[in-house]
């Protein structure tokens, strides 16, 4: 069901489709609006009230009501509570630090360490994209010894890690200068839609990579 599977998965059979969805990237629309909500209502109760208890308060709120609603509608909260690490994450921070900017810093984080995973297994020739389509379409390891696919493979792995760390290029200029709410309104931009769009890529780049016939499976010409 969009919108209830865990987000890897949900990227993995993104990635595998013959078609590509933006409302099954981002886990359907409700999944769109369960991601995006805990931040918006950050950006905009900071903008209206300011400080750092009520946009803390009111984010991780919003939280709790989404999860609610669901487990009310008995439908799966999975979805919900997949930014709720995240969110709780953040207001803790902001909270100790008493700094409502303080609220995206392990966003930061998040993104940094991913990034650097996804162009690290580029370096050692074991690239994340690969690894997720080999265990989807039955691979094995012959994709490592297909330098085409390979190519393909790599690329594709290294823009998704590079678009992680293009999030902290743009966005740490803001966290120093301060500037809490523009922050916030990137955040959301660079958020769901972004990384839709970097998945749509991404997907062009892999969908019609095919390996080369394995030896045994060539018959000589008779």
């Amino acid at each position: 069901m969009p919108g209830v599977e865990p987000g890897h998965n949900r990227v993995a059979r993104t990635l595998a489709a013959d078609e590509f969805s933006f409302a099954d990237a981002v886990g359907g629309w409700r999944g769109l609006v369960e991601s995006v909500m805990p931040g918006l209502v950050f950006v905009v109760t900071f903008v209206v009230w300011g400080g750092f208890r009520v946009p803390v308060i009111a984010a991780v709120s919003t939280v709790v009501v989404m999860v609610a609603a669901r487990l009310i509608q008995r439908t799966p909260a999975t979805q919900a509570l997949s930014g709720s690490f995240g969110v709780a994450l953040g207001a803790f921070w902001a909270w100790t630090a008493g700094d409502a900017t303080e609220y995206f810093v392990p966003g930061f984080w998040i993104s940094g360490a991913y990034g650097l995973v996804m162009l690290a297994s580029v370096m050692v020739r074991w690239p994340a994209v690969g690894i997720v389509l080999a265990l989807i379409r039955g691979w094995g390891r012959r994709w490592r010894n297909d330098p085409s696919a390979m190519r393909r493979l790599q690329l594709a792995t290294a823009i998704f890690g590079a678009s992680q760390l293009l999030k902290l290029a743009i966005q740490l200029p803001m966290y120093f200068a301060g500037a809490t709410a523009v922050l916030g309104t990137t955040r959301l931009v660079m958020g769901v839609p972004y990384f839709a769009l970097i998945l749509w890529v991404v997907w062009l780049m892999v969908r019609n990579v095919e390996l080369a016939p394995e030896p045994s499976d060539q018959r000589p010409q008779t």
